[in-house]
């Protein structure tokens, strides 16, 4: 089983943790944060280096994913992102197995798709996305990089959801519109 470094040791990564485990195809070579907390653990794996270790690290290990929530802003995820891939490390697709993806959709480098998220028949997800749990994601959208679609969140059949959006929790969009920004849980967009 290859190892998987963990960048970002808080909540989400606790979430992220949970499908490693539950996919079981990679083992968890340790997680990735501040200084500060090196030697604590998270949820039994220890945090091991910094993300100035990463290019030391690279020598040991070769995946990485990010376990960096995004609600605010998603620009920390983003320059890890961009960090990871210009030292050369490979970014895989995290996917519950308790998720169902269709056969016919596609999913870019770096993205999570976590427990009981739907994505339906010629969906497109970008790199380093979040597909919360919950989320479904219908036939036809079209989510860019970097964006968050969270808990619950509805994206309708043709919707295209631009690079670097939030969808917050339980937000649903009209079908085949285009979504960007910050959309607040609970929200319609039309």
């Amino acid at each position: 089983m290859e190892e998987i470094l963990l960048i970002g040791g808080g909540g989400h990564c606790h979430s992220v943790i949970d499908v490693i485990e539950l996919e079981n195809k990679y083992k968890i070579a340790g997680i990735i944060d501040r200084e500060e907390l090196f030697g604590r653990k998270v949820l039994g794996y220890d945090v091991i280096a910094s993300d100035d270790d990463l290019e030391k690290l690279f020598k040991t290990y070769k995946n990485v994913v990010i376990t960096i929530g995004q609600i605010k802003s998603n620009e920390l995820r983003v320059r890890l992102f961009d960090k990871v891939k210009k030292i050369g490390y490979k970014l895989p697709i995290i996917v519950s197995p308790l998720a169902y993806i269709s056969k016919h959709s596609y999913i870019e480098e770096g993205t999570v798709v976590m427990h009981h998220a739907l994505i339906n028949t010629n969906a497109k997800i970008g790199k380093n996305c979040i597909i919360n749990t919950k989320a479904l994601i219908e036939h036809d959208s079209i989510i860019e990089d970097n964006c968050h679609i969270s808990t619950g969140a509805i994206i309708n059949g043709g919707a295209k959801v631009y690079k670097n959006t939030f969808v917050g929790s339980n937000a649903t969009s009209k079908e085949s519109i285009k979504i960007n920004g910050f959309i607040k849980a609970g929200s319609l967009a039309i």
